[in-house]
């Protein structure tokens, strides 16, 4: 079977599914899948034969997980979705974050307020993991402006790493059993302690499997007083962290994405601090080959004047074809492809939902 590139669009009003072959000259579209519900988190999950999942989370009906198995043409809710243990003291609001584990069922979940949650047979049960759900910190994290949110999880080996916003980066060395702050580095702009222990607002972290210890975060930037915090390298698996901000037009943002064939190469999404819209109106992703030594402007195509979108965490992604194309969604419900690593842009959908998420698998 001929290889096809496969979208999930999480959106304000349900799930989209976009298809189109590898030459990416067209694709369709269908859904809403959850029609009318928020989803903030997708995965196509190509372990095997592929599947791909979804949040569903509606604040009157509950939280749900989707599920399919035949790309996106049909879905189903899991049997259960993640919940806090009766006598927790802590209700689920969101579903921020979904992920593979070890084993071809297993499942890893980040949830509001900040925990999370693993399945070993594909989401139809789930089960809190309390090295992080339990943590001595947990009760101290406050939400920030999109709430307390386990956004990202990224496992290397018997490491895993999560980010909370605003809880900052947290890495476990044995296979998720414990977890520690680790964020030496990594600056708050809201606080009076400019680099505390734990409590900064991470946005997104990225990695790459041909660079082991190597991350790249997405922080909260954008601080006068306190520049240069909002995007950051670590070579040592997250213990320290350093800035490369220097060269982009704004050091806020939400995205980060490395190319899947250089990690070296990474794509960040800088925005105005105070209003979280495109610097000047001209919206243009930023892509360093160096690892953040140096950044180059990608806005090709793009609108050059009065242009005020969004792009948020998860609304940014990377195929893995030869010559990879860049997606992202806005909160205008644009969803944009960047052929050639972002070098040519073109607007693939126009007036879909305010987008939250955008993945992106071939298959």
């Amino acid at each position: 079977m001929a290889e096809r590139v496969i979208l999930s669009i999480g959106t304000r009003k349900g799930l989209f599914i976009a298809e189109g072959s590898k030459t990416r000259r067209s694709f369709s579209v269908r859904g809403p899948f959850g029609s009318g519900v928020a989803v903030y988190s997708t995965l196509i999950d190509t372990r095997g034969a592929p599947r791909v999942f979804a949040s569903s989370c509606n604040a009157f009906f509950g939280m749900k997980v989707l599920r399919s198995t035949d790309l996106g043409k049909t879905f189903k809710e899991t049997k259960s979705a993640p919940a806090f243990p009766k006598d927790d003291g802590r209700a689920l609001a969101n579903i921020w974050s979904l992920e593979p584990g070890n084993g071809k069922k297993e499942l890893y979940c980040g949830v509001e307020p900040a925990a999370l949650f693993r399945s070993s047979d594909s989401g139809d049960s789930w089960e809190m993991v309390p090295g992080i759900s339990n943590h001595e910190h947990a009760r101290k994290w406050n939400p920030g402006a999109g709430g307390l949110c386990m956004h990202t999880i990224v496992r290397d080996g018997n490491r895993m790493h999560v980010g909370i916003s605003t809880g900052g980066h947290y890495l476990s060395e044995d296979g998720g059993a414990t977890f520690t702050a680790s964020n030496n580095g990594i600056g708050a702009g809201f606080v009076p302690d400019p680099y505390p222990e734990f409590g900064q607002c991470v946005h997104k972290i990225a990695t790459h499997k041909d660079a082991p210890g190597r991350l790249y975060i997405q922080n909260h930037g954008g601080w006068p007083d306190r520049p240069g915090i909002g995007v950051l390298r670590s070579d040592d698996h997250g213990h320290t962290w350093r800035s490369i901000a220097k060269g982009l037009p704004s050091d806020f943002g939400f995205p980060i994405v490395v190319h899947p064939h250089d990690p070296d190469t990474v794509f960040v999404m800088p925005l105005e601090p105070m209003t979280r819209t495109c610097p000047n109106g001209a919206p243009a992703v930023w892509r360093s080959e160096d690892g953040g030594d140096s950044w180059n402007r990608l806005a090709h195509g793009l609108p050059k004047e009065e242009s005020y979108f969004t792009v948020q965490r998860d609304a940014m992604d990377i195929d893995e074809l030869k010559s990879p194309a860049l997606y992202f969604g806005t909160t205008t419900g644009q969803l944009w492809m960047g052929r050639d690593g972002g070098e040519d842009w073109s607007c693939l959908f126009e007036s879909l939902p305010p987008i939250h998420v955008v993945k992106v698998a071939v298959v």
